[in-house]
């Protein structure tokens, strides 16, 4: 049985998640980030990392329990509305928690996709493929990833 798809899908996530090639991955751009500096407002504004980490947690959750057939929260909350507050600087148990389930939910993920065949792919996922729709939401981890970099150099505190 050929795995192309599905091993270029699994690749795809371990370098948005955690192996370090030309892009930097999620987990790198996380790694060593205090609550302080999760919660630090870009000047002239924007999301802080907390936000975008839990906006990248609503996106994750959301695909993995259409992915094992779970509910899926449809209370039309909009896309601003997914990265929520700022959090908060003294909130270190807090920021842990988001952590860890940023790393449950990718993990999930990944061991879903493993077990996909490249014919599942093809199979219609809303108005899509599954295997678009998941392309798609791996770039989408890469991008926020970005983002958390670019915010950390701002701070002064990327890989200093």
């Amino acid at each position: 049985m050929n795995q192309d798809r599905v091993n270029m899908l699994v690749l795809q996530r371990e370098n948005s998640w955690d192996k370090e090639e030309w892009i930097v991955p999620l987990a790198a751009a996380l790694q060593g980030v205090t609550t302080h500096e999760a919660t630090w407002t870009p000047q002239g504004g924007g999301n802080t990392i907390w936000q975008t980490v839990r906006h990248i947690n609503y996106y994750n959750e959301r695909i993995l329990n259409r992915l094992t057939d779970r509910p899926v929260s449809s209370t039309g909350i909009s896309n601003d509305e997914t990265f929520g507050l700022p959090g908060d600087a003294e909130d270190h148990e807090g920021w842990q928690e988001t952590l860890k389930k940023t790393e449950t939910l990718v993990n999930q993920l990944l061991a879903v996709i493993t077990a996909l065949t490249d014919a599942d792919l093809d199979k219609s996922f809303g108005s899509e493929t599954l295997g678009a729709e998941l392309s798609r939401w791996t770039l989408h981890d890469a991008y926020h990833s970005g983002q958390i970099v670019l915010i950390r150099k701002q701070m002064g505190t990327w890989r200093v």
